[in-house]
Protein backbone atom coordinates (compact mmCIF):
# COMPACT_ATOMS: atom_id res chain seq x y z
CA UNK A 1 0.00 0.00 0.00
CA UNK A 2 1.28 3.46 -0.85
CA UNK A 3 2.08 5.74 2.09
CA UNK A 4 -0.65 8.15 0.98
CA UNK A 5 -3.28 5.43 1.52
CA UNK A 6 -2.01 4.22 4.90
CA UNK A 7 -3.98 4.77 8.06
CA UNK A 8 -2.79 7.75 10.09
CA UNK A 9 -3.00 6.67 13.69
CA UNK A 10 -3.34 9.55 16.16
CA UNK A 11 -4.98 7.60 19.00
CA UNK A 12 -1.92 6.33 20.82
CA UNK A 13 -3.25 7.41 24.22
CA UNK A 14 -5.89 4.70 23.74
CA UNK A 15 -3.48 2.00 22.57
CA UNK A 16 -0.23 1.64 20.67
CA UNK A 17 0.88 -0.84 18.00
CA UNK A 18 3.31 -3.60 18.92
CA UNK A 19 6.92 -2.92 18.01
CA UNK A 20 8.57 -5.60 15.88
CA UNK A 21 11.16 -6.31 18.59
CA UNK A 22 8.38 -7.01 21.07
CA UNK A 23 6.51 -9.31 18.70
CA UNK A 24 9.71 -11.32 18.19
CA UNK A 25 10.19 -11.61 21.95
CA UNK A 26 6.62 -12.81 22.48
CA UNK A 27 6.32 -15.45 19.74
CA UNK A 28 8.32 -18.26 21.41
CA UNK A 29 5.96 -18.06 24.42
CA UNK A 30 2.99 -18.58 22.11
CA UNK A 31 4.56 -21.54 20.32
CA UNK A 32 7.17 -23.58 22.16
CA UNK A 33 7.59 -22.08 25.67
CA UNK A 34 4.04 -22.82 26.77
CA UNK A 35 4.63 -24.18 30.27
CA UNK A 36 2.64 -23.05 33.30
CA UNK A 37 5.00 -20.94 35.49
CA UNK A 38 3.82 -22.84 38.56
CA UNK A 39 4.85 -26.23 37.11
CA UNK A 40 8.07 -27.80 38.34
CA UNK A 41 9.26 -29.23 35.02
CA UNK A 42 11.58 -27.52 32.54
CA UNK A 43 8.85 -25.81 30.53
CA UNK A 44 7.35 -24.43 33.72
CA UNK A 45 10.72 -23.18 34.94
CA UNK A 46 11.35 -21.47 31.59
CA UNK A 47 8.08 -19.57 31.90
CA UNK A 48 8.79 -18.64 35.51
CA UNK A 49 12.26 -17.36 34.62
CA UNK A 50 10.81 -15.33 31.74
CA UNK A 51 8.36 -13.66 34.12
CA UNK A 52 11.13 -12.81 36.57
CA UNK A 53 13.24 -11.33 33.76
CA UNK A 54 10.27 -9.19 32.73
CA UNK A 55 9.71 -8.16 36.34
CA UNK A 56 13.28 -6.85 36.47
CA UNK A 57 12.76 -4.88 33.26
CA UNK A 58 9.53 -3.30 34.48
CA UNK A 59 11.10 -2.41 37.81
CA UNK A 60 14.08 -0.83 36.06
CA UNK A 61 11.85 1.56 34.11
CA UNK A 62 10.42 3.09 37.30
CA UNK A 63 13.42 2.73 39.63
CA UNK A 64 11.93 0.07 41.88
CA UNK A 65 13.01 -3.35 43.10
CA UNK A 66 11.71 -6.36 41.19
CA UNK A 67 9.93 -7.73 44.27
CA UNK A 68 7.86 -4.53 44.36
CA UNK A 69 6.20 -5.35 41.01
CA UNK A 70 2.87 -7.20 40.90
CA UNK A 71 1.66 -8.22 37.43
CA UNK A 72 -2.02 -7.65 36.64
CA UNK A 73 -4.32 -7.84 33.61
CA UNK A 74 -3.84 -4.13 32.91
CA UNK A 75 -4.05 -0.62 34.32
CA UNK A 76 -7.67 -0.97 35.39
CA UNK A 77 -6.97 -4.00 37.56
CA UNK A 78 -3.83 -2.35 38.93
CA UNK A 79 -5.89 0.67 40.00
CA UNK A 80 -8.55 -1.55 41.58
CA UNK A 81 -5.97 -3.64 43.41
CA UNK A 82 -4.13 -0.57 44.68
CA UNK A 83 -7.17 1.35 45.91
CA UNK A 84 -9.35 -1.46 47.23
CA UNK A 85 -6.50 -3.63 48.42
CA UNK A 86 -4.72 -0.99 50.48
CA UNK A 87 -7.78 0.79 51.90
CA UNK A 88 -9.47 -2.41 53.01
CA UNK A 89 -6.32 -3.52 54.78
CA UNK A 90 -5.67 -0.14 56.41
CA UNK A 91 -9.26 0.16 57.57
CA UNK A 92 -9.13 -3.29 59.13
CA UNK A 93 -6.02 -2.29 61.07
CA UNK A 94 -7.34 1.18 61.97
CA UNK A 95 -11.12 1.70 61.52
CA UNK A 96 -10.69 5.48 61.81
CA UNK A 97 -8.88 5.53 58.47
CA UNK A 98 -12.06 5.80 56.41
CA UNK A 99 -11.21 8.71 54.08
CA UNK A 100 -10.13 8.26 50.45
CA UNK A 101 -9.25 11.31 48.36
CA UNK A 102 -8.98 11.54 44.59
CA UNK A 103 -9.71 14.05 41.83
CA UNK A 104 -12.64 14.37 39.45
CA UNK A 105 -10.36 14.05 36.40
CA UNK A 106 -9.13 10.55 37.16
CA UNK A 107 -9.56 7.59 34.83
CA UNK A 108 -12.90 5.80 35.10
CA UNK A 109 -11.19 2.80 36.69
CA UNK A 110 -10.22 4.99 39.66
CA UNK A 111 -13.54 6.81 39.90
CA UNK A 112 -15.48 3.55 39.69
CA UNK A 113 -13.32 2.00 42.39
CA UNK A 114 -13.77 4.84 44.87
CA UNK A 115 -17.53 4.71 44.24
CA UNK A 116 -17.43 1.07 45.32
CA UNK A 117 -15.59 2.10 48.48
CA UNK A 118 -18.14 4.82 49.17
CA UNK A 119 -20.94 2.22 49.03
CA UNK A 120 -19.02 0.28 51.67
CA UNK A 121 -18.87 3.18 54.11
CA UNK A 122 -15.72 5.02 53.11
CA UNK A 123 -15.66 8.81 53.10
CA UNK A 124 -14.67 9.77 49.54
CA UNK A 125 -13.53 13.33 48.85
CA UNK A 126 -12.57 15.03 45.59
CA UNK A 127 -9.84 17.63 45.35
CA UNK A 128 -10.70 20.32 42.76
CA UNK A 129 -8.73 21.04 39.60
CA UNK A 130 -7.76 24.18 37.74
CA UNK A 131 -8.84 25.09 34.20
CA UNK A 132 -5.58 23.52 32.99
CA UNK A 133 -6.37 20.27 34.76
CA UNK A 134 -3.85 20.86 37.55
CA UNK A 135 -4.25 19.56 41.10
CA UNK A 136 -2.71 22.20 43.37
CA UNK A 137 -1.03 21.08 46.60
CA UNK A 138 -2.79 23.78 48.62
CA UNK A 139 -6.14 22.42 47.51
CA UNK A 140 -5.20 18.96 48.76
CA UNK A 141 -4.25 20.45 52.13
CA UNK A 142 -7.73 21.97 52.37
CA UNK A 143 -9.41 18.69 51.38
CA UNK A 144 -7.50 16.21 53.51
CA UNK A 145 -8.86 15.50 57.01
CA UNK A 146 -6.32 15.14 59.79
CA UNK A 147 -5.80 11.59 61.11
CA UNK A 148 -8.55 10.08 58.95
CA UNK A 149 -7.07 9.72 55.47
CA UNK A 150 -6.25 6.21 54.33
CA UNK A 151 -5.29 6.88 50.72
CA UNK A 152 -4.91 9.69 48.21
CA UNK A 153 -4.99 8.67 44.53
CA UNK A 154 -4.04 11.26 41.90
CA UNK A 155 -2.89 10.31 38.41
CA UNK A 156 0.59 11.29 37.27
CA UNK A 157 -0.64 12.36 33.84
CA UNK A 158 -4.19 12.88 32.64
CA UNK A 159 -5.24 10.54 29.86
CA UNK A 160 -7.35 13.11 27.99
CA UNK A 161 -5.51 16.44 28.16
CA UNK A 162 -2.05 15.21 29.21
CA UNK A 163 -1.52 17.48 32.23
CA UNK A 164 1.17 16.32 34.64
CA UNK A 165 0.42 16.53 38.34
CA UNK A 166 2.83 17.59 41.15
CA UNK A 167 2.78 14.07 42.51
CA UNK A 168 5.89 14.45 44.67
CA UNK A 169 4.36 17.40 46.52
CA UNK A 170 0.96 15.73 46.80
CA UNK A 171 2.55 12.55 48.19
CA UNK A 172 4.49 14.57 50.79
CA UNK A 173 1.28 16.22 52.01
CA UNK A 174 -0.48 12.85 52.17
CA UNK A 175 2.33 11.30 54.19
CA UNK A 176 2.32 14.27 56.57
CA UNK A 177 -1.26 13.41 57.46
CA UNK A 178 -0.49 9.71 57.84
CA UNK A 179 -2.01 8.47 54.58
CA UNK A 180 -0.62 6.46 51.68
CA UNK A 181 -0.33 7.77 48.12
CA UNK A 182 -1.23 6.01 44.86
CA UNK A 183 -0.71 7.34 41.35
CA UNK A 184 -2.09 6.06 38.07
CA UNK A 185 0.97 6.39 35.82
CA UNK A 186 -0.49 4.51 32.84
CA UNK A 187 -0.14 7.47 30.45
CA UNK A 188 3.19 8.69 31.85
CA UNK A 189 5.58 5.73 31.86
CA UNK A 190 7.73 5.47 28.78
CA UNK A 191 7.12 9.12 27.84
CA UNK A 192 8.75 10.93 30.75
CA UNK A 193 11.23 9.82 33.45
CA UNK A 194 9.34 8.12 36.28
CA UNK A 195 11.14 7.17 39.49
CA UNK A 196 9.05 5.88 42.37
CA UNK A 197 11.72 6.74 44.92
CA UNK A 198 12.04 10.31 43.69
CA UNK A 199 8.25 10.72 43.62
CA UNK A 200 7.98 8.95 47.00
CA UNK A 201 4.74 7.20 46.06
CA UNK A 202 3.51 4.07 47.81
CA UNK A 203 1.67 2.52 44.87
CA UNK A 204 1.86 3.13 41.12
CA UNK A 205 -0.18 1.61 38.29
CA UNK A 206 1.12 0.76 34.80
CA UNK A 207 -0.16 -0.70 31.55
CA UNK A 208 1.63 -2.46 28.72
CA UNK A 209 -0.36 -1.47 25.66
CA UNK A 210 0.29 2.26 26.14
CA UNK A 211 4.02 1.75 25.45
CA UNK A 212 3.87 -0.58 22.41
CA UNK A 213 3.46 -3.74 24.46
CA UNK A 214 0.61 -6.29 24.25
CA UNK A 215 -2.87 -5.71 25.66
CA UNK A 216 -4.14 -7.59 28.68
CA UNK A 217 -1.17 -7.00 30.98
CA UNK A 218 -0.14 -4.32 33.44
CA UNK A 219 1.53 -3.99 36.80
CA UNK A 220 1.24 -2.43 40.22
CA UNK A 221 4.23 -1.10 42.11
CA UNK A 222 3.79 -1.74 45.83
CA UNK A 223 6.42 -0.16 48.05
CA UNK A 224 8.45 -2.69 49.97
CA UNK A 225 7.05 -3.34 53.44
CA UNK A 226 3.46 -2.51 52.54
CA UNK A 227 0.74 -5.14 52.42
CA UNK A 228 -2.64 -5.13 50.71
CA UNK A 229 -5.65 -7.40 50.52
CA UNK A 230 -5.91 -9.26 47.19
CA UNK A 231 -9.05 -8.73 45.13
CA UNK A 232 -8.53 -11.99 43.18
CA UNK A 233 -8.10 -15.14 45.28
CA UNK A 234 -6.96 -18.59 44.24
CA UNK A 235 -3.57 -20.17 43.73
CA UNK A 236 -1.50 -17.45 45.37
CA UNK A 237 0.50 -16.28 42.37
CA UNK A 238 2.30 -12.92 42.45
CA UNK A 239 3.31 -13.36 46.10
CA UNK A 240 -0.34 -13.97 47.05
CA UNK A 241 -1.35 -10.50 45.84
CA UNK A 242 -2.88 -11.59 42.52
CA UNK A 243 -3.93 -15.18 41.97
CA UNK A 244 -4.38 -16.74 38.54
CA UNK A 245 -2.09 -18.37 36.00
CA UNK A 246 0.16 -15.64 34.67
CA UNK A 247 -0.20 -14.26 31.15
CA UNK A 248 3.35 -15.30 30.28
CA UNK A 249 3.63 -14.02 26.71
CA UNK A 250 1.93 -10.76 27.70
CA UNK A 251 4.26 -10.24 30.64
CA UNK A 252 7.28 -11.02 28.45
CA UNK A 253 6.11 -8.44 25.94
CA UNK A 254 5.49 -5.87 28.66
CA UNK A 255 8.98 -6.41 30.01
CA UNK A 256 10.52 -5.93 26.57
CA UNK A 257 8.43 -2.79 26.04
CA UNK A 258 9.75 -1.37 29.31
CA UNK A 259 13.34 -2.19 28.34
CA UNK A 260 12.93 -0.43 24.98
CA UNK A 261 11.19 2.56 26.54
CA UNK A 262 13.95 2.93 29.12
CA UNK A 263 16.77 2.74 26.58
CA UNK A 264 15.16 5.30 24.22
CA UNK A 265 13.44 7.56 26.72
CA UNK A 266 15.15 10.88 26.03
CA UNK A 267 15.27 10.31 22.27
CA UNK A 268 11.58 9.39 22.20
CA UNK A 269 10.61 12.29 24.42
CA UNK A 270 12.35 14.81 22.17
CA UNK A 271 10.73 13.30 19.07
CA UNK A 272 7.25 13.40 20.61
CA UNK A 273 7.60 17.00 21.77
CA UNK A 274 8.69 18.05 18.27
CA UNK A 275 5.74 16.20 16.68
CA UNK A 276 3.22 17.56 19.17
CA UNK A 277 4.38 21.17 18.83
CA UNK A 278 4.49 20.88 15.03
CA UNK A 279 0.92 19.55 15.04
CA UNK A 280 -0.37 22.26 17.37
CA UNK A 281 1.22 25.08 15.36
CA UNK A 282 -0.28 23.94 12.08
CA UNK A 283 -3.73 23.16 13.49
CA UNK A 284 -4.03 26.62 15.02
CA UNK A 285 -2.57 28.22 11.89
CA UNK A 286 -4.87 26.44 9.41
CA UNK A 287 -8.15 26.11 11.32
CA UNK A 288 -9.91 29.26 12.62
CA UNK A 289 -11.86 29.23 15.88
CA UNK A 290 -9.75 26.42 17.27
CA UNK A 291 -7.90 26.26 20.56
CA UNK A 292 -5.34 23.99 22.14
CA UNK A 293 -6.28 23.07 25.70
CA UNK A 294 -3.92 22.78 28.66
CA UNK A 295 -1.05 24.44 26.84
CA UNK A 296 1.11 24.25 29.94
CA UNK A 297 4.66 22.93 29.97
CA UNK A 298 3.58 20.47 32.67
CA UNK A 299 2.19 17.82 30.33
CA UNK A 300 3.30 14.62 28.68
CA UNK A 301 4.81 15.05 25.23
CA UNK A 302 2.50 12.94 23.08
CA UNK A 303 -0.99 14.41 23.65
CA UNK A 304 -2.48 17.47 21.95
CA UNK A 305 -6.04 18.31 22.99
CA UNK A 306 -8.12 20.76 20.96
CA UNK A 307 -11.49 22.46 20.97
CA UNK A 308 -13.03 23.25 17.58
CA UNK A 309 -15.91 25.64 18.17
CA UNK A 310 -19.09 24.91 16.26
CA UNK A 311 -18.24 21.25 15.72
CA UNK A 312 -19.33 18.07 17.49
CA UNK A 313 -16.29 16.03 18.44
CA UNK A 314 -17.94 12.68 17.67
CA UNK A 315 -18.86 13.87 14.17
CA UNK A 316 -15.28 14.96 13.71
CA UNK A 317 -13.91 11.58 14.80
CA UNK A 318 -16.27 9.74 12.46
CA UNK A 319 -15.38 11.93 9.47
CA UNK A 320 -11.66 11.61 10.17
CA UNK A 321 -12.10 7.84 10.29
CA UNK A 322 -13.71 7.92 6.83
CA UNK A 323 -10.52 9.61 5.60
CA UNK A 324 -8.23 7.03 7.24
CA UNK A 325 -7.29 9.08 10.31
CA UNK A 326 -7.77 7.56 13.76
CA UNK A 327 -8.42 10.04 16.57
CA UNK A 328 -10.65 10.33 19.63
CA UNK A 329 -12.60 12.75 21.77
CA UNK A 330 -11.10 11.36 24.97
CA UNK A 331 -10.80 8.15 26.95
CA UNK A 332 -11.34 4.97 24.92
CA UNK A 333 -12.74 3.26 28.02
CA UNK A 334 -15.76 5.58 28.17
CA UNK A 335 -16.16 6.92 24.60
CA UNK A 336 -18.66 4.22 23.58
CA UNK A 337 -21.02 5.35 26.31
CA UNK A 338 -21.60 8.58 24.33
CA UNK A 339 -21.39 10.88 27.33
CA UNK A 340 -19.55 14.20 27.67
CA UNK A 341 -16.04 14.04 29.08
CA UNK A 342 -16.09 14.06 32.88
CA UNK A 343 -12.53 15.40 32.75
CA UNK A 344 -13.41 18.51 30.76
CA UNK A 345 -16.56 19.11 32.82
CA UNK A 346 -14.53 18.92 36.04
CA UNK A 347 -12.06 21.42 34.59
CA UNK A 348 -14.89 23.90 34.09
CA UNK A 349 -15.29 23.70 30.32
CA UNK A 350 -18.55 24.94 28.79
CA UNK A 351 -20.86 22.62 26.85
CA UNK A 352 -19.50 23.92 23.53
CA UNK A 353 -15.91 23.41 24.67
CA UNK A 354 -16.61 19.87 25.85
CA UNK A 355 -18.56 18.70 22.82
CA UNK A 356 -16.14 20.27 20.33
CA UNK A 357 -13.09 18.52 21.74
CA UNK A 358 -10.60 16.31 19.91
CA UNK A 359 -7.60 14.43 21.28
CA UNK A 360 -4.71 13.69 18.94
CA UNK A 361 -2.08 11.48 20.55
CA UNK A 362 1.14 10.33 18.93
CA UNK A 363 3.84 7.74 19.34
CA UNK A 364 7.42 7.29 18.18
CA UNK A 365 6.04 5.66 15.01
CA UNK A 366 4.34 8.85 13.81
CA UNK A 367 5.98 11.33 11.43
CA UNK A 368 5.73 14.97 10.38
CA UNK A 369 4.68 13.69 6.96
CA UNK A 370 1.56 12.20 8.51
CA UNK A 371 0.78 15.50 10.17
CA UNK A 372 1.23 17.31 6.85
CA UNK A 373 -1.26 14.90 5.25
CA UNK A 374 -3.74 15.09 8.11
CA UNK A 375 -3.99 18.87 8.65
CA UNK A 376 -5.66 19.77 5.30
CA UNK A 377 -8.12 16.90 5.77
CA UNK A 378 -8.92 18.02 9.32
CA UNK A 379 -9.35 21.63 8.19
CA UNK A 380 -11.69 20.61 5.38
CA UNK A 381 -13.80 18.42 7.68
CA UNK A 382 -14.11 21.15 10.31
CA UNK A 383 -15.16 23.70 7.69
CA UNK A 384 -17.72 21.29 6.19
CA UNK A 385 -19.23 20.37 9.55
CA UNK A 386 -19.50 24.01 10.52
CA UNK A 387 -21.18 24.91 7.23
CA UNK A 388 -23.86 22.26 7.79
CA UNK A 389 -24.48 22.90 11.48
CA UNK A 390 -27.36 25.23 12.44
CA UNK A 391 -25.63 25.76 15.79
CA UNK A 392 -22.20 26.61 14.38
CA UNK A 393 -20.71 29.76 15.76
CA UNK A 394 -17.24 30.97 16.51
CA UNK A 395 -15.74 31.48 19.94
Amino acid sequence: MDDINKLIYFDNAASTPLLDEITSEILPYLRSHYGNPSSLHRLGRESFQAIEKARTRVASLIGSKKKEIIFTSGGTEANNLAIKGITNRLNRLNPKRKCVITSSIEHESVLGTVKDLEKNGFNVRFVPTTLNGQIEPECLKKTIPSNEVALVSVMLSNNEVGTLQPVKELAAITHHYGGLFHTDAVQAIGKIPVDVKQLDVDLLSMSSHKIHGPKGVGALYLKRGLMLDPIVSGGGQESDFRSGTENVHGIVGFGKACEIASSRLEESRALLIALRDYLIFHVLDKIPDSRVNCSTENRIPNIAHFTFFGVQGEDLVNKLDEHGIAASTGSACSSKHQKPSHVLKAMGFSYAEVTGSLRLSMSILNTKGEIDRAIPILAEIVADLRSRSPFAKSK
